[in-house]
């Protein structure tokens, strides 16, 4: 089951997913999947994302792509 990054479409904020991808230089498509859960980001992908994302004005980094504790969460929170 897909889980929607919401936390991600936040960070885009008024940025359509295209010029998101841009600015992570990836594609849209590949973005997308990323944003819509369908997908895990590779390290160098997650890199890309955070830097061109700015996350660390969010207090994030990379790694929380990979941070189960987050989706177990948010899954917990939907069950309840």
């Amino acid at each position: 089951m897909a889980v929607k990054l919401d936390w991600l479409v936040e960070i885009r904020g008024e940025l359509t997913q295209e010029e998101a991808a841009e600015k992570c230089g990836i594609s849209r498509s590949t973005y997308a999947n990323y944003e819509s859960g369908n997908r895990v980001p590779p390290v160098d992908s997650a890199m890309k994302i955070a830097q061109g994302l700015e996350f660390e004005k969010h207090g994030l980094d990379w790694t929380v792509f990979f941070d189960q504790k987050r989706f177990e969460t948010k899954r917990l929170k939907e069950v309840i």
